[in-house]
Protein backbone atom coordinates (compact mmCIF):
# COMPACT_ATOMS: atom_id res chain seq x y z
CA UNK A 1 0.00 0.00 0.00
CA UNK A 2 2.99 2.61 -0.68
CA UNK A 3 3.84 2.83 3.36
CA UNK A 4 7.66 2.04 4.54
CA UNK A 5 7.85 -0.65 7.10
CA UNK A 6 9.36 1.71 9.80
CA UNK A 7 6.11 4.14 9.45
CA UNK A 8 3.92 1.17 10.90
CA UNK A 9 6.08 1.14 14.07
CA UNK A 10 4.57 2.98 17.05
CA UNK A 11 5.49 3.23 20.62
CA UNK A 12 2.93 0.94 22.13
CA UNK A 13 0.28 3.03 24.13
CA UNK A 14 -1.77 0.75 25.92
CA UNK A 15 -5.18 1.72 24.44
CA UNK A 16 -7.46 0.81 27.71
CA UNK A 17 -5.11 3.47 30.14
CA UNK A 18 -4.83 5.91 27.21
CA UNK A 19 -9.14 6.05 27.14
CA UNK A 20 -8.73 6.49 30.89
CA UNK A 21 -6.60 9.12 30.93
CA UNK A 22 -9.04 10.78 28.11
CA UNK A 23 -11.75 10.58 30.05
CA UNK A 24 -10.22 12.21 33.24
CA UNK A 25 -8.74 15.02 30.82
CA UNK A 26 -12.17 15.92 28.49
CA UNK A 27 -15.96 16.29 28.65
CA UNK A 28 -18.28 13.21 29.59
CA UNK A 29 -20.32 14.15 26.66
CA UNK A 30 -17.29 13.13 23.76
CA UNK A 31 -18.04 10.11 22.15
CA UNK A 32 -16.07 7.32 21.34
CA UNK A 33 -16.98 4.94 18.64
CA UNK A 34 -17.03 1.16 18.72
CA UNK A 35 -17.80 -0.76 21.81
CA UNK A 36 -14.13 -1.29 21.56
CA UNK A 37 -12.19 1.84 20.99
CA UNK A 38 -9.66 2.12 18.41
CA UNK A 39 -6.65 3.87 19.08
CA UNK A 40 -5.49 4.98 14.99
CA UNK A 41 -1.95 6.48 14.38
CA UNK A 42 -1.88 6.12 10.62
CA UNK A 43 -3.76 6.64 7.29
CA UNK A 44 -3.28 5.86 3.64
CA UNK A 45 -5.99 6.17 0.85
CA UNK A 46 -8.77 4.37 2.27
CA UNK A 47 -6.90 2.63 4.96
CA UNK A 48 -6.11 2.62 8.59
CA UNK A 49 -3.99 1.99 11.18
CA UNK A 50 -3.72 1.06 14.90
CA UNK A 51 -0.81 1.64 17.48
CA UNK A 52 0.04 -2.25 16.29
CA UNK A 53 0.05 -1.79 12.86
CA UNK A 54 -2.78 -3.60 11.97
CA UNK A 55 -5.06 -2.26 8.87
CA UNK A 56 -8.30 -1.47 9.04
CA UNK A 57 -10.83 -0.77 5.83
CA UNK A 58 -12.51 2.91 6.16
CA UNK A 59 -15.38 2.70 5.01
CA UNK A 60 -17.30 5.01 7.43
CA UNK A 61 -14.86 8.56 7.09
CA UNK A 62 -15.73 10.99 4.55
CA UNK A 63 -13.86 13.85 5.83
CA UNK A 64 -10.85 12.25 3.85
CA UNK A 65 -12.28 12.84 1.03
CA UNK A 66 -9.44 11.98 -1.57
CA UNK A 67 -8.42 9.42 1.00
CA UNK A 68 -6.16 10.09 4.20
CA UNK A 69 -2.51 11.56 4.00
CA UNK A 70 -2.66 11.90 0.09
CA UNK A 71 0.70 13.17 -1.21
CA UNK A 72 -0.35 15.92 -3.33
CA UNK A 73 -2.16 17.36 0.11
CA UNK A 74 1.26 16.64 2.40
CA UNK A 75 3.35 18.28 -0.63
CA UNK A 76 1.11 21.44 -0.69
CA UNK A 77 0.88 21.46 3.47
CA UNK A 78 4.34 21.41 3.40
CA UNK A 79 5.43 23.80 0.22
CA UNK A 80 2.65 26.34 1.97
CA UNK A 81 3.68 25.55 5.87
CA UNK A 82 7.71 26.62 4.52
CA UNK A 83 6.39 29.95 3.15
CA UNK A 84 3.67 31.48 4.73
CA UNK A 85 0.39 31.14 6.08
CA UNK A 86 -1.95 34.67 6.78
CA UNK A 87 -5.40 35.44 6.06
CA UNK A 88 -7.88 37.12 4.03
CA UNK A 89 -6.68 41.04 5.33
CA UNK A 90 -3.87 39.91 2.77
CA UNK A 91 -3.63 39.72 -0.92
CA UNK A 92 -2.94 36.05 -1.83
CA UNK A 93 -3.10 34.12 -5.26
CA UNK A 94 -4.34 31.13 -3.79
CA UNK A 95 -7.02 32.80 -2.56
CA UNK A 96 -8.98 33.81 -5.89
CA UNK A 97 -7.44 30.08 -7.12
CA UNK A 98 -9.54 28.17 -4.98
CA UNK A 99 -12.88 30.36 -5.26
CA UNK A 100 -12.12 30.03 -8.95
CA UNK A 101 -12.07 26.59 -8.71
CA UNK A 102 -15.27 26.23 -6.56
CA UNK A 103 -17.18 29.18 -8.76
CA UNK A 104 -15.98 26.65 -12.06
CA UNK A 105 -17.74 23.93 -10.62
CA UNK A 106 -21.41 25.61 -9.42
CA UNK A 107 -24.06 26.87 -11.15
CA UNK A 108 -23.09 30.63 -12.71
CA UNK A 109 -25.43 32.23 -10.70
CA UNK A 110 -23.19 31.30 -7.53
CA UNK A 111 -20.24 33.53 -7.51
CA UNK A 112 -19.33 34.69 -4.28
CA UNK A 113 -17.29 32.97 -1.47
CA UNK A 114 -16.83 33.39 2.33
CA UNK A 115 -14.05 31.19 3.70
CA UNK A 116 -14.13 29.55 7.46
CA UNK A 117 -12.73 26.62 9.11
CA UNK A 118 -15.53 24.35 9.14
CA UNK A 119 -19.43 23.23 8.23
CA UNK A 120 -20.65 24.60 11.42
CA UNK A 121 -19.45 28.09 10.85
CA UNK A 122 -20.53 28.24 7.10
CA UNK A 123 -23.91 27.20 8.37
CA UNK A 124 -24.42 29.94 11.06
CA UNK A 125 -22.83 32.57 8.73
CA UNK A 126 -25.36 31.07 5.62
CA UNK A 127 -28.43 32.26 8.51
CA UNK A 128 -26.41 35.50 9.25
CA UNK A 129 -26.58 36.29 4.83
CA UNK A 130 -30.75 34.89 4.80
CA UNK A 131 -31.19 36.88 7.51
CA UNK A 132 -29.26 39.96 5.97
CA UNK A 133 -31.17 39.25 2.83
CA UNK A 134 -34.20 38.96 3.55
CA UNK A 135 -34.38 40.96 7.10
CA UNK A 136 -36.64 38.05 8.19
CA UNK A 137 -35.57 35.00 11.25
CA UNK A 138 -37.72 31.93 10.57
CA UNK A 139 -36.50 28.84 9.15
CA UNK A 140 -37.97 26.06 7.57
CA UNK A 141 -35.63 22.67 8.47
CA UNK A 142 -36.29 19.30 7.88
CA UNK A 143 -36.92 16.70 10.64
CA UNK A 144 -33.79 15.15 12.35
CA UNK A 145 -31.50 17.70 10.49
CA UNK A 146 -27.99 18.23 11.51
CA UNK A 147 -26.07 21.43 10.20
CA UNK A 148 -23.19 21.64 13.36
CA UNK A 149 -22.35 22.16 17.03
CA UNK A 150 -22.73 26.09 17.22
CA UNK A 151 -25.56 27.93 19.40
CA UNK A 152 -26.89 28.49 15.94
CA UNK A 153 -27.02 25.42 13.89
CA UNK A 154 -27.82 24.00 17.03
CA UNK A 155 -31.12 25.62 16.72
CA UNK A 156 -31.67 24.62 13.13
CA UNK A 157 -30.91 21.06 14.09
CA UNK A 158 -33.29 18.97 15.14
CA UNK A 159 -31.15 15.66 15.49
CA UNK A 160 -29.52 17.92 18.61
CA UNK A 161 -32.47 20.26 20.18
CA UNK A 162 -35.34 17.31 19.79
CA UNK A 163 -32.62 14.85 21.44
CA UNK A 164 -30.94 14.39 24.77
CA UNK A 165 -29.98 17.36 26.11
CA UNK A 166 -31.64 19.63 23.71
CA UNK A 167 -34.08 23.03 24.62
CA UNK A 168 -36.74 22.07 21.67
CA UNK A 169 -37.08 24.06 18.66
CA UNK A 170 -36.88 28.03 18.82
CA UNK A 171 -40.20 29.96 17.91
CA UNK A 172 -38.78 30.95 14.65
CA UNK A 173 -38.04 27.35 13.18
CA UNK A 174 -40.21 24.94 11.75
CA UNK A 175 -39.91 21.19 11.20
CA UNK A 176 -40.94 19.86 8.30
CA UNK A 177 -41.04 16.36 7.57
CA UNK A 178 -38.27 14.21 6.20
CA UNK A 179 -38.98 12.96 2.59
CA UNK A 180 -38.17 9.19 3.16
CA UNK A 181 -39.78 7.34 0.78
CA UNK A 182 -39.31 4.02 2.82
CA UNK A 183 -40.46 5.20 5.95
CA UNK A 184 -42.92 8.29 5.13
CA UNK A 185 -46.01 8.57 3.72
CA UNK A 186 -45.22 8.18 0.28
CA UNK A 187 -43.08 5.23 -0.94
CA UNK A 188 -40.63 4.39 -3.80
CA UNK A 189 -44.31 3.33 -5.55
CA UNK A 190 -45.80 6.74 -5.56
CA UNK A 191 -44.73 8.59 -8.83
CA UNK A 192 -45.81 11.80 -7.22
CA UNK A 193 -43.91 11.25 -3.87
CA UNK A 194 -41.45 13.99 -4.17
CA UNK A 195 -44.56 17.21 -5.01
CA UNK A 196 -46.43 15.34 -2.05
CA UNK A 197 -43.44 16.03 0.17
CA UNK A 198 -42.51 18.66 -0.92
CA UNK A 199 -46.23 20.01 -0.12
CA UNK A 200 -45.30 20.19 3.90
CA UNK A 201 -43.43 23.08 3.11
CA UNK A 202 -46.69 25.39 2.65
CA UNK A 203 -47.91 24.15 6.13
CA UNK A 204 -44.16 24.92 7.77
CA UNK A 205 -44.23 28.31 6.11
CA UNK A 206 -48.03 29.05 7.48
CA UNK A 207 -46.90 27.51 10.83
CA UNK A 208 -44.16 30.40 11.13
CA UNK A 209 -46.71 32.78 9.99
CA UNK A 210 -48.93 32.10 13.03
CA UNK A 211 -46.25 32.62 15.31
CA UNK A 212 -45.64 35.51 13.70
CA UNK A 213 -42.15 34.92 12.10
CA UNK A 214 -41.78 35.66 8.62
CA UNK A 215 -39.57 33.31 6.39
CA UNK A 216 -35.77 33.61 5.88
CA UNK A 217 -34.87 30.52 4.50
CA UNK A 218 -35.11 26.62 4.13
CA UNK A 219 -31.85 24.84 5.19
CA UNK A 220 -30.92 20.88 4.09
CA UNK A 221 -28.82 18.63 3.48
CA UNK A 222 -29.62 17.52 -0.49
CA UNK A 223 -29.47 14.02 0.62
CA UNK A 224 -30.34 13.83 4.45
CA UNK A 225 -27.27 12.35 6.39
CA UNK A 226 -28.11 12.02 10.00
CA UNK A 227 -31.39 11.51 8.72
CA UNK A 228 -30.33 8.20 7.59
CA UNK A 229 -28.61 8.20 4.29
CA UNK A 230 -32.33 9.36 2.31
CA UNK A 231 -32.38 9.85 -1.01
CA UNK A 232 -35.25 11.73 -1.59
CA UNK A 233 -37.62 11.40 -4.55
CA UNK A 234 -37.37 12.83 -7.74
CA UNK A 235 -38.28 16.43 -7.38
CA UNK A 236 -38.71 17.10 -4.23
CA UNK A 237 -36.30 19.76 -3.73
CA UNK A 238 -37.03 21.72 -6.74
CA UNK A 239 -40.60 21.62 -5.44
CA UNK A 240 -39.83 22.77 -1.73
CA UNK A 241 -37.25 25.33 -3.79
CA UNK A 242 -40.22 26.90 -5.20
CA UNK A 243 -42.32 27.67 -2.41
CA UNK A 244 -39.54 28.77 -0.01
CA UNK A 245 -39.07 31.15 -3.17
CA UNK A 246 -43.04 32.30 -3.24
CA UNK A 247 -42.63 32.85 0.21
CA UNK A 248 -39.66 35.40 -0.14
CA UNK A 249 -37.14 32.96 1.17
CA UNK A 250 -33.48 32.07 0.31
CA UNK A 251 -32.86 27.92 -0.15
CA UNK A 252 -29.83 26.75 1.70
CA UNK A 253 -27.71 23.75 0.04
CA UNK A 254 -25.48 21.99 2.72
CA UNK A 255 -23.78 20.20 0.59
CA UNK A 256 -20.99 19.12 3.37
CA UNK A 257 -21.78 15.26 3.18
CA UNK A 258 -23.04 14.65 -0.68
CA UNK A 259 -20.63 17.37 -2.13
CA UNK A 260 -17.70 17.20 -4.44
CA UNK A 261 -18.69 13.76 -6.26
CA UNK A 262 -19.14 11.69 -3.76
CA UNK A 263 -22.48 10.89 -5.68
CA UNK A 264 -21.11 9.46 -8.38
CA UNK A 265 -23.60 10.99 -10.78
CA UNK A 266 -23.60 14.57 -10.03
CA UNK A 267 -20.51 16.80 -8.35
CA UNK A 268 -23.58 18.14 -5.86
CA UNK A 269 -26.54 16.90 -4.60
CA UNK A 270 -28.58 19.30 -5.65
CA UNK A 271 -28.02 18.68 -8.91
CA UNK A 272 -29.57 15.17 -8.74
CA UNK A 273 -32.90 17.18 -7.88
CA UNK A 274 -32.79 19.26 -10.49
CA UNK A 275 -32.86 22.76 -8.11
CA UNK A 276 -31.12 25.43 -7.91
CA UNK A 277 -30.06 26.82 -4.65
CA UNK A 278 -29.40 30.44 -3.58
CA UNK A 279 -25.86 29.15 -0.99
CA UNK A 280 -24.06 26.24 -0.84
CA UNK A 281 -22.10 25.18 2.03
CA UNK A 282 -19.64 23.27 2.39
CA UNK A 283 -17.39 21.77 5.51
CA UNK A 284 -14.15 19.43 6.33
CA UNK A 285 -14.30 17.18 3.16
CA UNK A 286 -13.42 19.81 0.71
CA UNK A 287 -10.07 20.18 2.72
CA UNK A 288 -9.47 16.41 3.07
CA UNK A 289 -8.94 16.68 6.65
CA UNK A 290 -7.68 19.78 6.78
CA UNK A 291 -10.25 22.53 8.31
CA UNK A 292 -11.94 24.27 5.95
CA UNK A 293 -15.40 25.57 5.29
CA UNK A 294 -16.96 27.87 2.48
CA UNK A 295 -20.51 29.38 1.57
CA UNK A 296 -20.82 30.42 -1.79
CA UNK A 297 -23.55 32.43 -2.54
CA UNK A 298 -24.63 35.06 -5.51
CA UNK A 299 -23.92 38.62 -5.89
CA UNK A 300 -27.40 39.81 -4.56
CA UNK A 301 -26.96 38.15 -1.20
CA UNK A 302 -23.40 38.87 -0.63
CA UNK A 303 -24.21 42.82 -1.38
CA UNK A 304 -26.73 42.69 1.38
CA UNK A 305 -24.54 41.11 3.92
CA UNK A 306 -21.92 44.29 2.95
CA UNK A 307 -24.03 46.24 5.49
CA UNK A 308 -20.95 48.08 7.16
CA UNK A 309 -20.08 44.97 9.46
CA UNK A 310 -16.68 43.61 8.74
CA UNK A 311 -16.81 39.85 8.30
CA UNK A 312 -13.65 38.04 9.28
CA UNK A 313 -12.36 34.58 10.53
CA UNK A 314 -9.55 34.71 11.62
CA UNK A 315 -8.27 31.14 9.75
CA UNK A 316 -10.88 31.21 7.14
CA UNK A 317 -8.97 31.47 4.12
CA UNK A 318 -5.77 31.13 5.20
CA UNK A 319 -3.54 30.77 2.64
CA UNK A 320 -2.81 27.02 3.67
CA UNK A 321 -6.47 26.01 3.25
CA UNK A 322 -6.92 27.69 0.14
CA UNK A 323 -4.02 25.59 -1.39
CA UNK A 324 -5.24 22.84 0.50
CA UNK A 325 -8.81 23.23 -0.65
CA UNK A 326 -7.98 23.86 -4.94
CA UNK A 327 -5.70 20.70 -4.81
CA UNK A 328 -8.35 18.42 -3.49
CA UNK A 329 -10.65 19.74 -6.12
CA UNK A 330 -8.00 19.15 -8.67
CA UNK A 331 -7.39 15.72 -7.42
CA UNK A 332 -11.13 14.59 -7.67
CA UNK A 333 -10.45 15.56 -10.99
CA UNK A 334 -6.89 14.16 -12.12
CA UNK A 335 -8.05 11.10 -10.50
CA UNK A 336 -11.52 10.29 -11.41
CA UNK A 337 -13.13 10.39 -7.87
CA UNK A 338 -16.05 10.87 -9.16
CA UNK A 339 -16.43 8.14 -11.74
CA UNK A 340 -14.88 5.75 -9.55
CA UNK A 341 -17.66 6.70 -6.41
CA UNK A 342 -20.50 5.96 -9.33
CA UNK A 343 -18.83 2.66 -9.93
CA UNK A 344 -17.73 1.30 -6.87
CA UNK A 345 -21.15 2.92 -5.12
CA UNK A 346 -22.91 0.63 -8.06
CA UNK A 347 -20.82 -2.29 -7.13
CA UNK A 348 -21.87 -1.95 -3.20
CA UNK A 349 -25.10 -0.85 -4.05
CA UNK A 350 -25.84 -4.12 -6.14
CA UNK A 351 -24.33 -6.24 -3.78
CA UNK A 352 -26.37 -4.98 -0.59
CA UNK A 353 -29.25 -5.58 -3.05
CA UNK A 354 -28.16 -9.07 -2.84
CA UNK A 355 -27.71 -9.52 0.88
CA UNK A 356 -31.63 -8.07 1.17
CA UNK A 357 -32.86 -10.87 -0.84
CA UNK A 358 -30.97 -13.19 1.71
CA UNK A 359 -31.11 -11.69 5.27
CA UNK A 360 -34.88 -10.26 6.22
CA UNK A 361 -33.41 -7.57 8.63
CA UNK A 362 -32.82 -5.26 5.78
CA UNK A 363 -34.99 -3.80 5.27
CA UNK A 364 -34.25 -1.12 2.74
CA UNK A 365 -31.06 -0.63 0.68
CA UNK A 366 -30.64 3.27 -0.48
CA UNK A 367 -28.55 5.94 -1.79
CA UNK A 368 -26.07 7.03 -4.50
CA UNK A 369 -22.33 6.58 -5.34
CA UNK A 370 -20.58 6.23 -2.03
CA UNK A 371 -23.42 7.51 0.26
CA UNK A 372 -25.13 4.67 0.93
CA UNK A 373 -27.75 3.73 3.78
CA UNK A 374 -29.06 0.06 4.78
CA UNK A 375 -31.52 0.50 7.12
CA UNK A 376 -32.43 -3.17 9.22
CA UNK A 377 -35.87 -3.90 10.98
CA UNK A 378 -36.75 -6.88 12.93
CA UNK A 379 -39.83 -7.12 10.67
CA UNK A 380 -39.98 -5.94 7.18
CA UNK A 381 -44.12 -5.57 7.89
CA UNK A 382 -43.69 -3.05 10.80
CA UNK A 383 -40.68 -1.50 9.67
CA UNK A 384 -39.78 -2.15 13.54
CA UNK A 385 -36.06 -0.49 13.69
CA UNK A 386 -33.32 -3.15 14.78
CA UNK A 387 -31.56 -0.22 16.55
CA UNK A 388 -29.63 -2.72 18.68
CA UNK A 389 -28.99 -5.01 15.73
CA UNK A 390 -27.65 -2.64 13.62
CA UNK A 391 -24.91 -1.40 16.81
CA UNK A 392 -24.24 -4.99 16.56
CA UNK A 393 -23.09 -5.25 13.01
CA UNK A 394 -21.19 -2.21 13.49
CA UNK A 395 -19.07 -3.18 15.86
CA UNK A 396 -19.09 -6.68 14.06
CA UNK A 397 -17.41 -5.02 11.75
CA UNK A 398 -14.96 -3.52 13.50
CA UNK A 399 -13.63 -6.37 15.36
CA UNK A 400 -13.19 -7.81 11.10
CA UNK A 401 -11.50 -4.11 11.03
CA UNK A 402 -13.77 -2.93 8.70
CA UNK A 403 -15.28 0.57 10.05
CA UNK A 404 -18.99 2.17 9.45
CA UNK A 405 -21.52 3.46 11.01
CA UNK A 406 -24.88 4.05 12.26
CA UNK A 407 -27.40 6.46 11.99
CA UNK A 408 -31.09 7.71 11.46
CA UNK A 409 -33.70 8.49 13.75
CA UNK A 410 -34.11 5.27 15.28
CA UNK A 411 -29.77 4.74 15.16
CA UNK A 412 -30.48 1.52 12.74
CA UNK A 413 -29.03 2.56 9.45
CA UNK A 414 -25.83 1.04 8.43
CA UNK A 415 -23.88 4.20 7.30
CA UNK A 416 -21.41 3.29 4.84
CA UNK A 417 -19.61 6.70 3.29
CA UNK A 418 -15.43 5.91 2.74
CA UNK A 419 -13.49 7.84 0.97
CA UNK A 420 -13.63 7.91 -2.52
CA UNK A 421 -10.31 6.40 -3.21
CA UNK A 422 -11.87 2.83 -2.14
CA UNK A 423 -11.22 0.06 -4.97
CA UNK A 424 -13.29 -3.33 -6.35
CA UNK A 425 -11.58 -5.47 -3.63
CA UNK A 426 -12.44 -3.80 -1.04
CA UNK A 427 -16.09 -3.31 -1.95
CA UNK A 428 -16.45 -7.01 -2.20
CA UNK A 429 -14.24 -7.34 1.34
CA UNK A 430 -17.27 -5.45 3.09
CA UNK A 431 -20.04 -7.55 1.39
CA UNK A 432 -18.22 -10.36 2.32
CA UNK A 433 -17.91 -9.52 5.57
CA UNK A 434 -21.35 -8.04 6.33
CA UNK A 435 -22.78 -11.26 4.79
CA UNK A 436 -20.88 -13.12 7.80
CA UNK A 437 -22.34 -10.92 10.40
CA UNK A 438 -25.51 -10.55 8.94
CA UNK A 439 -26.20 -13.93 9.54
CA UNK A 440 -25.32 -13.55 12.91
CA UNK A 441 -27.53 -11.22 13.36
CA UNK A 442 -30.35 -13.41 11.89
CA UNK A 443 -29.80 -15.73 14.68
CA UNK A 444 -30.15 -12.97 16.68
CA UNK A 445 -33.34 -11.45 15.78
Amino acid sequence: MGLLPEELVYPVSATAALRDQRHQRFGANLKLSYRQPIQLLRGWKHYLYDEMGRTYLDAYNNVPHVGHAHPRINAVTARQSRLINTNTRYLHPAQVKFADALRQRLPAHLTHCYFVTSGSEANELALRLARAYTGHRGMIVQDHAYHGHTTGTIDISPYKFNGPGGAGAPDWVEITEIADPYRGAYGYDDPDAGEKYAADIDRAIAALKARGQSLAGFIAESYPSVGGQIEPPAGYLAGVYERIRAAGGLCIADEVQTGLGRLGDAFWGFETQDALPDMVVLGKPVGSGHPVGVVITTEDIAASFANGMEFFSTFGGTTMACEIGAEVLCIVDDEGLQQNAKLQGQRLRDGLRQLQQRHMLIGDVRGRGLFLGVELVTDRTTKDPATALAGYVSNRLRDHRILIGTDGPHDNVLKIRPPLTIGAADCELLLARLDDILLEADLLN
